[in-house]
């Protein structure tokens, strides 16, 4: 199999999308959709990528501190071909197919990037990826035969009338094996209305020395392009539509999907049940027969079969639900453990909490965590039962069977089966109140003479 190399070119400034943050760096589903498409290169084996970068290269460098990619500097701007130009150095030595795509197309399939490479099989010495939008704006034109063979690229500023009516479409994906890719870069002059060094030049040089130039097409939504913030939320709906249809092709029940926002690794078991309003955040794992319940959050939680979630609850990263445990409405939970067939049912704070089988945490329970300067743990012990509205003062542990009783303050540890009551001595006068209402009363009366 020939070697595969990829540019992935992201040295625009994106000024549409009016942010401090690097274009190819804003996310969809949680992920950079940089690193969308950098994961789908690994999917394809591709283990040789250079990133070429301009404004705010110390992000970039940043975002890919620890992977073996490389980043070139396109310093100053003169065009997509001369971007690709700048990937040389960090290529020398290679020898196999390169793509160069742009950073903002981050929806682009494996697949479709292998039958790509796969199109230079034959005596083909280039191949362009091509699609038919809706709306073709103002995208290049492929002008190519039926049988797919190129016969000229054209910039929508260039083109005449008659080029701007072909409905296909250049999405800026192109490979050329490292022999004809360099030579064909260097070529490729700047003679156009902007006065740039284009990348679809590669394919026009190639036709202009009788080399075969073919287009492979694929739908307009996987190669459309993020400019702008609306762009990039167009891109979340596309994607979040896929993988709701993924979910319940998987045996998830998704009781109304257009509600239900998962994130770019969420994992679900079979007859898994999500209602309305729901949001999976980043590292979420469910196991089968889960019920999520609606307006809940979910972020960094790992829940086991049988668990019940919610309404409006919120696990923050660390949440771990054992089988069959209950988190009810307004209960939020972070760096904690809940146990087999335990119950967190409503108005509650788990942080930082080991809780065993079998225990029950009363409504209005906290677990006093933080000290503001450092956090530290509790443990419930199996069966153990919390009364309502106690505050677990951590560090501290509260024994198997142990009952803490309502309204309590606990800063010491509970050993097992002890009742930890900890409560102001009531007072009772007999007759204060009526006396009370009584004095108030003609108080008031006086006060409207």
């Amino acid at each position: 199999m020939t070697d595969f190399a990829a540019i992935i070119l992201a040295a625009g400034k994106g000024t549409r999308m009016k942010s401090d943050l690097h274009k190819v760096l804003h996310p969809i589903a949680g992920k950079p959709m940089l690193m969308h498409l950098m994961d789908t290169f690994v999917l394809l084996g591709i283990n040789r990528i250079v990133v070429v970068a301009g404004d705010r290269r110390e992000q970039l460098d940043a975002a890919l501190e620890g992977r073996d990619i490389k980043t070139a500097l396109q310093d100053p701007q003169l065009g997509t071909a001369h971007a690709a130009l700048r990937a040389r150095e960090a290529l020398e030595g290679f020898s196999g197919n390169i793509l160069v795509c742009f950073g903002d197309v981050p929806m682009v399939k494996a697949e479709t990037v292998q039958r790509l490479n796969e199109a230079l099989d034959g005596d083909a010495k280039v191949a362009v990826l091509g699609f038919r939008p809706d709306d073709a704006l103002q995208y290049g034109r492929i002008i190519a035969d039926d049988d797919g063979t190129v016969r000229k690229m054209v910039e929508y500023k260039d083109a005449t009338e008659r080029e701007k009516k072909t409905r296909l479409c250049n999405s800026g994906l192109i490979v050329a094996h490292s022999d004809d890719m360099w030579p064909l870069l260097d070529s490729v002059g700047n003679d156009n209305a902007q006065g740039e060094y284009y990348l679809p030049d590669v394919a026009t040089n190639a036709i202009a020395r009788r080399d075969k130039v073919v287009v492979v097409e694929t739908d307009a939504d996987e190669v459309a392009g993020i400019n702008s913030r609306s762009e990039l939320a167009a891109a979340e709906q596309r994607w979040q539509a896929v993988r709701r249809e993924q979910a319940m092709a998987d045996g998830a029940s998704l009781r109304a999907p257009d509600t239900v926002f998962f994130s770019h690794d969420t994992q679900l078991g079979r007859d898994v049940t999500v209602d309305p309003h729901v949001v999976f955040g980043p590292g979420v794992t469910i196991a089968d027969g889960t019920h999520i319940k609606a307006y809940s959050h979910l972020e960094g939680a790992t829940l086991a079969s049988g668990v019940q979630v919610g309404p409006f609850a919120r696990l923050r990263p660390g949440a771990v639900l054992e089988e069959n445990s209950f988190v009810g409405n307004f209960v939020e939970m972070k760096k904690a453990t809940l146990g087999k067939g335990s119950k967190a049912s409503h108005l509650s704070y788990i942080g930082d909490t080991t809780v065993g089988e079998g225990a029950n945490i009363g409504a209005g329970t906290i677990t006093c965590n933080y000290d503001g300067y450092f956090k530290y743990q509790t443990v419930i012990g199996d069966r153990a039962f919390i009364g309502s509205n106690s505050a677990l003062v951590a560090p501290v542990k509260i024994g198997a069977d142990a009952i803490v009783a309502a309204g309590s303050t606990v800063s010491r540890d509970v050993g097992d089966g002890e009742l930890r009551m900890v409560r102001a001595e009531q007072l009772v006068k007999q007759g204060w109140a009526d006396r009370f209402h009584d004095t108030m009363k003609k108080k008031k009366a006086a006060s409207k003479k």
